[in-house]
């Protein structure tokens, strides 16, 4: 009797703690539902504008 209070005793005191790791685990899987939940637009940034000299400066390496 006395070695079934000890276990239970044990499972009682560590029942806590994996609640709370299991919580944390749990709390981004359950975040991401919540965060698509939104239909609105997203606003970007506009695109960089491409200038061309990565292309002349390699040829002109090439060259020297």
């Amino acid at each position: 009797m006395n070695k079934i209070a000890a276990t239970s005793m044990n499972t009682l005191r560590l029942l806590p703690r994996a609640a709370l790791i299991l919580a944390m685990l749990a709390a981004p899987v359950l975040a991401v539902p919540a965060a698509r939940g939104s239909t609105g637009t997203t606003i970007e940034a506009p695109a960089h504008k491409k200038v061309g000299a990565g292309f002349v400066l390699l040829m002109s390496l090439q060259r020297g």
